[in-house]
């Protein structure tokens, strides 16, 4: 029996499990345990969507395992890099990629929203930590197609802000005019952090899910799902499929 994939909505108060230890190599003081779940896993494309929280803590060099896609739902971290600091507080997002040779610094307690990607490959060259600007100016997106619209069709536009070296993984800013289409199955791994507006997605099932502005969702690819929205969304997105 084939089991269809449904919209997961992150939430803070998920309730979290004991994560394994961080290894001493890793952490130069501070708190080596932490609490997380794991709220979906694919290991075919290695795509893995969860919630973490941990204590203070400050962190040795390393090269970052995966590349990672993160929103910092509370607290604030410090990633050092050989050349800069990106500090990312509560309601900001980045991407770490695989590879990368830095430091995580935290102060005191932080949780967060997590997509990591480990598809086997090891990177040529690291790329940089990129935290994501909200404000990013935006170009003119390709049309959604004819077929699947259920209203005059939307203005839409995005902007990339980073691309893993793999290919598989892309994520950055996106906007769009009000619109609604059919229930199609979703044709990408996507997790969408509303910056403004809002939207409501329903299932196969006809359950339905509003997200606004600060809350974050997740749609495994295959999610049978319909899209309306009455205003302008602007989200931050990251997305994983196959090339």
């Amino acid at each position: 029996m084939t089991t269809i994939p449904k919209l997961i909505r992150l939430t803070p108060d998920v309730a979290l499990e004991p994560f394994p230890l961080f290894p001493e190599t890793e952490i130069l003081a501070g708190a080596r345990d932490s609490n997380g779940k794991i709220l979906f896993h694919d290991s075919t494309l290695g795509v893995t969507v969860g919630v973490w929280e941990s204590e203070a803590n400050l962190g040795r060099w390393m090269h970052w395992p995966v590349d990672e896609f993160m929103v910092i739902v509370a607290g604030e971290v410090v990633i050092v890099e050989e050349d800069r600091e990106t500090v990312v507080q509560a309601g900001e997002s980045f991407f770490i990629p695989k590879g990368r040779r830095c430091i995580w610094n935290q102060s005191g307690y932080a949780r967060k929203y997590m997509l990591m990607v480990d598809d086997g490959t090891n990177p040529v060259a690291s790329l940089p930590v990129v935290k994501v600007d909200p404000d990013a100016s935006l170009t003119v997106a390709p049309p959604l197609p004819a077929e699947i619209l259920l209203s005059a069709a939307p203005v839409q536009q995005d902007c990339t802000l980073f691309r893993n070296q793999a290919g598989c993984l892309t994520g950055g800013v996106w906007e769009s005019t009000a619109y609604s289409r059919r229930l199609i199955d979703f044709p990408r791994h996507e997790m969408m952090h509303l910056l403004d507006g809002s939207m409501t997605l329903t299932d196969g099932n006809g359950d339905s899910q509003t997200i606004v502005a600060g809350e974050t969702i997740f749609l495994p690819m295959g999610t049978p799902n319909a899209w309306v929205s009455s205003g302008t969304v602007r989200k931050v997105y990251c997305s994983v499929q196959p090339e």
